[in-house]
């Protein structure tokens, strides 16, 4: 018994693992003074806003294309409140980007229009994953990489004076637990860790394309 909840703990361990160290909040763009405090920074987030509306803004997203497939009665009620705690992110995206005003005149911004639709293309492919753990694994990378995405809307809510909601999303221990209640399954170790990598490196390829945008427009 101590081994297997080691190993389930270990799960939950692992997805916080690479969510921080393969996610936003390593992204050196997240915390840099161009995003968050130079004089341009205001048009740098309105375009963060923007794409990272193109990405996750619309609906159905990755949390309830993954629920509605989801197979595994123990984590319906997760699903649930991933869901319901991403419906009100998404609002408090869609208001700071209307807030925000048009999107920041940038050279190349039909390849980037094409890059993000490409990114959720290959959401959209993870959340039907017929391997088990996959679609679970890339919504939890989502849940948890949300927190240093929030960090940057909550900065463009302060600058733009914009009421800061509470963040309703599941935490790391509604996480852990979800996964102390999966049944065994083969490598579902390997199966969680590729799909929250399928999402965090969209992340981090937005952050790659939004720190490019941000040169090109102050020709750095």
């Amino acid at each position: 018994m101590a081994q297997v909840a080691m190993a389930e703990h270990d799960l939950g361990l692992m997805l916080i693992t690479l969510a921080v160290d393969e996610g936003s909040g390593s992204h050196p763009y997240t915390h840099s003074f161009e995003l968050n405090a130079s004089p341009i920074a205001s048009r740098n987030l309105a375009d963060a806003l923007h794409l990272f509306s193109m990405l996750h803004g619309g609906f159905p997203g990755l949390i309830e294309r993954a629920g509605e497939r989801n197979v595994v009665p123990e984590a319906d009620d997760w699903f649930m409140s991933a869901a319901a705690g991403f419906a009100a992110e998404r609002t408090y995206l869609a208001q700071l980007t209307a807030a925000a005003g048009p999107t920041p005149s940038t050279p190349g911004d039909a390849a980037t229009s094409a890059a993000v639709l490409g990114q959720r293309h290959a959401l959209d492919v993870i959340a039907g994953s017929d391997r088990f753990g996959c679609a679970l694994g890339a919504t939890a990378a989502l849940v948890l990489d949300w927190q240093p995405i929030r960090a940057v809307l909550d900065t463009a809510a302060e600058r733009m004076q914009v009421p800061v909601p509470a963040c309703t999303l599941p935490d790391e221990l509604a996480l852990s637990t979800l996964l102390a209640q999966l049944p065994g399954s083969e490598r579902l170790d390997r199966t969680l860790a590729f799909g929250a990598r399928q999402l965090l490196v969209q992340h981090r390829g937005l952050w790659d394309l939004l720190e490019t945008r941000a040169g090109a427009r102050e020709g750095w």
